[in-house]
């Protein structure tokens, strides 16, 4: 069975979205289940999050490509040979105590955002059979699948960029999920309404310009898009005897409407609270300076210590935090198994 790809996306920036995969992709190690986390936004966030400032010099040659997803893209930019891209070279992050499975990362670099125009200009050259068109628009899943094949990954997270741009797009035709992350305030109730419509485009596209490629005899498959949306993770609210506070409450109650009717399109009346919401796959806490300390030691925050610098309050919302983010790995997990919702 081919490994799950899951896709974390939303066109609003700042709302946490690199934390939240930087920490799923230990939890599932630490769960025993073998990781590929792919970092897919050019501003590499998620690869600095895992690589130490040193490694990253080594990552990123200031002349040429190094072994990146740039580097496996950029013969498809620049025509050179192969003119397709490479065999990916998956980054092995040193493992924690806790973990009980191998965590492989495919590494981002800045130069990917060198590859927008490509595939922005590659989109509708596939409606004439145009098989480059097809590899580069592509490119992105079968890098994944290579990456799945290679680290016998039970499951693959890719961190994208806060945009609706041409390098999202082809990222999140090789997805097979989406989850939405989001902050609980307007900006991310209106990023919904923009995001649905959109996959729902992109669905529809892809769907198009797979029935077109199957009429061609070129020797490479293309990743099916499916892009369904599993659901939403609302993070960084405040709390308030173990509630959201007033500010934010207002917020997230309007969430589960929204998400039903912009990014399901199904019927939102009698939409439950959030807290009932089987959509919203959890709620987050701010964690505020245990996020800062976390990647100061290049840990997730239920992994630090007293070593570390977690003492008494810090070390005990650690712990906590270890049993939040177990409780969304699973629950993203029970997703998958779910029938998508009818339209």
């Amino acid at each position: 069975m081919n490994a799950p790809v899951i896709a974390f996306f939303n066109n609003k920036g700042g709302v946490g979205k690199t934390t939240l995969v930087y920490h799923l992709a230990w939890m599932y190690a630490f769960q025993g289940k073998r990781v590929v986390a792919a970092d897919l936004d050019p501003q590499a966030n998620l690869t600095a999050s895992f690589i130490e400032e040193a490694g990253l010099e080594k990552l990123w040659p200031e002349n040429g490509t190094g072994d990146t997803v740039w580097g496996n893209v950029e013969p498809l930019h620049t025509g050179r040979q192969p003119g397709d891209i490479t065999r990916v070279r998956l980054r092995s992050i040193d493992p924690l105590p806790e973990a009980r499975a191998e965590l492989a990362l495919l590494p981002g670099d800045l130069g990917l955002s060198s590859f927008e125009d490509d595939l922005s200009s590659e989109w509708p050259k596939c409606l004439d059979r145009n098989e480059r068109s097809f590899r580069v628009i592509s490119a992105f899943g079968r890098l994944l699948r290579d990456a799945a094949d290679q680290h016998r990954a039970d499951v693959v997270l890719v961190d994208v960029g806060p945009n609706l741009g041409a390098i999202n797009r082809s990222a999140l035709v090789a997805s097979d999920y989406v989850v939405v992350p989001l902050a609980p305030d307007l900006f991310s109730i209106q990023g919904l309404r923009n995001l649905g419509p959109r996959l729902r485009d992109w669905r529809r596209e892809w769907g198009m310009r797979r029935e077109v490629f199957s009429h061609t005899s070129s020797d490479f498959d293309l990743p099916v898009g499916t892009m369904r949306p599993l659901g939403y993770v609302v993070l960084g609210h405040g709390v308030r005897l173990n509630r959201p506070v007033h500010a934010y409450s207002r917020w997230i109650q309007r969430v589960p409407g929204v998400f039903r009717e912009s990014v399901l399109s199904i019927d939102a009346e009698g939409a439950p609270s959030a807290e009932d919401d089987p959509y919203c796959l959890a709620q987050l806490k701010h964690y505020h300076s245990l996020v800062q300390l976390g990647m100061e030691v290049y840990k997730p925050v239920f992994a630090l210590k007293p070593a570390d610098g977690a003492f008494g309050g810090h070390l005990y919302a650690a712990q906590r935090a270890f049993d939040d983010f177990r409780q969304l790995a699973n629950a993203i997990m029970d997703a998958l198994m779910l029938p998508p919702p009818s339209a």
